[in-house]
């Protein structure tokens, strides 16, 4: 186990709990979980009681640790959990719910790879279990991020529909009649489709959505193209508003190849609806707005989907491994889809 994770856990905690709990939406009675969903960027965690509600969030820092970085990861979680203990000894949590990105197969409850933290066949489930002393839903954090859209959020209405998430990756939920598809682990991997002649990749290979239009990437480019340091997509949006012709470049360059993506989705997909999360969906206005008219002209006989901001917001997947993990107590032999996103 890594102490200095631990301590970096300690050091960075944020408490959100002024944050709207799940946009109002009860999840009922059940039993109290924690919930945790490790990211490229930020791990998300939450508390839930035996009322469905979520008595605190909190975000912290992913370590990143260049030998065995699931188990300093691991290590994360098992801090945060300890914090939760000290704040809220009244919740005894009966189940925990943990989501990771990359290649997972959660069949078998092992991360087989994240290009973006550098783990290999980690055994998260196993490990989680062994240190928490609880069972252990282990999941896809996009895929079950778009899970929990599709059961009380945005996504709920419609039965043929696409989640993508736009954060430090890219990647996607489909649902075909209602069910989520998987392709065996490796579905929705719609950051690593090739739409530019560049940058390069994380992955190995050159010009990926991921690479272009990420939030990540967003301010990758501008800091490359500038040698300024900025704050997220979020300010290089601002310095485009603010008449900035790099930081225009480069919003429009990501708008153009995120609906150059969301063509090809639909020329396969024919879904009804798109729904977009992650860090950059709080653009607003100025990222959908451009989106559907864009894709509005690209079209031609196609199914024109209803484009639309997700609903539970940020904490979708942590919410959604929440309600795994209350299932998982009601059917211990569940077993999910494998999933991927790096």
């Amino acid at each position: 186990m890594s102490e200095r994770a631990g301590d970096e856990a300690a050091s960075t905690r944020q408490e959100t709990n002024d944050e709207p709990r799940h946009s109002g939406l009860s999840l009922g009675e059940g039993a109290a979980v924690y919930a945790f969903d490790v990211g490229g960027t930020d791990t998300k965690a939450v508390v839930m009681d035996e009322h469905g509600d979520i008595l605190e969030v909190i975000r912290v820092r992913t370590p990143r640790a260049d030998i065995d970085p699931a188990e300093a990861v691991l290590a994360n979680v098992v801090t945060l959990a300890g914090q939760f203990a000290v704040d809220h000894p009244e919740i005894v949590p009966q189940a925990v719910g943990l989501l990771v990105p990359g290649y997972v197969d959660d069949v078998a409850g092992v991360g087989i790879y994240s290009e973006n933290l550098g783990w290999r066949d980690a055994p998260f489930r196993e490990r989680a279990q062994q240190l928490l002393g609880l069972p252990v839903f282990f999941g896809h954090d996009v895929r079950v991020a778009g899970e929990a859209e599709h059961r009380i959020g945005a996504a709920a209405p419609f039965r043929d529909v696409v989640i993508m998430a736009i954060g430090t990756g890219i990647a996607g939920a489909i649902f075909i009649n209602g069910e989520i598809y998987a392709g065996g682990g490796m579905s929705g991997e719609m950051g690593h489709s090739a739409v530019a002649d560049g940058p390069d990749c994380v992955c190995g290979s050159r010009g990926c959505l991921e690479a272009v239009a990420s939030a990540g990437a967003i301010a990758r480019r501008y800091t490359a193209a500038t040698g300024e340091t900025v704050d997220g997509a979020r300010e290089v949006l601002q310095r485009s508003r603010a008449g900035d012709e790099i930081a225009s470049a480069i919003w429009e360059s990501a708008l153009d190849v995120l609906v150059l993506d969301l063509s090809h989705t639909v020329a396969l997909l024919a879904p009804e609806a798109i729904v977009i999360g992650g860090g950059l969906a709080q653009a607003g206005d100025a990222l959908f707005e451009p989106l559907r008219s864009r894709l509005d002209a690209m079209l031609t006989f196609q199914r024109r989907p209803l484009l639309l901001p997700a609903s539970i917001g940020e904490n979708a997947g942590v919410i959604g491994a929440a309600m795994r993990a209350r299932e998982l107590l009601d059917a211990p032999a569940m077993g999910g889809a494998s999933g991927v996103s790096a």
